[in-house]
């Protein structure tokens, strides 16, 4: 199936920035800005601890994308971003489901969590409370299963993605020179530029 240009669809973009105060706000101020809503957003540390990881998944066009991407790389902060194709990368998240439950339907709830091989981490007697990780879309249908019980809370963790294989040709660029931020410091005093 070929999209068209302007086809709004679901993306995964990962964004590698300094691991400074501050630079979650900026990333999702630009994204605002540019008219994106952002479906979920995840940030990690990586095996250098000065760089931080940014896992965003949203919909948007390909050209909308694309200029999204060209203004956040312009970021001081900054030091690689890229799009994730779906088919060359492993996409997970983490789902806490707390479901009321009694001990007519605790078997039934029990059978639903073995099927999608969820763990049941709490059982009180009027609530059982599973944990399941996946792909988005196992997320999704497991949740659809308990369209008929009463959910009492749910916590989804967005998406973390990484790409199969060797190391991402993007992570294979020279890095870059290190930028001067242009953040100011927390607590510090803002300075007069003029």
């Amino acid at each position: 199936m070929t999209t068209s240009p302007n086809e709004s669809t679901r993306r995964v973009i990962t964004l590698l920035v300094a691991n400074e105060n501050g630079v979650l706000a900026r990333v999702a101020s630009l994204f605002c800005r540019r008219g994106f809503n952002i479906d979920s957003l995840t940030v990690s540390a990586t095996n250098d601890p000065a760089i931080s990881r940014i896992t965003v998944t949203l919909n948007g066009d390909e050209q909308a994308l694309s200029q999204l991407i060209l203004q956040t790389d312009r970021l001081e902060v900054t030091r690689q971003v890229f799009e994730l194709d779906p088919d060359k990368c492993l996409q997970r998240e983490l789902l806490l489901l707390k479901v009321a439950c009694t001990s007519r339907n605790r078997a039934e709830l029990r059978e639903i969590s073995s099927i999608y091989k969820a763990k049941i981490i709490d059982l009180s007697p009027d609530s059982m409370v599973f944990e399941l990780t996946g792909k988005p879309d196992k997320i999704d249908a497991f949740l659809t299963m308990f369209d008929g019980y009463n959910i009492l809370e749910l916590c989804r963790t967005g998406v973390t993605a990484m790409e199969r294989g060797g190391k991402h040709p993007h992570l294979q660029k020279p890095k870059q020179e290190v930028r001067t931020v242009q953040l100011p410091r927390c607590g510090a005093a803002p300075q007069d530029k003029r």
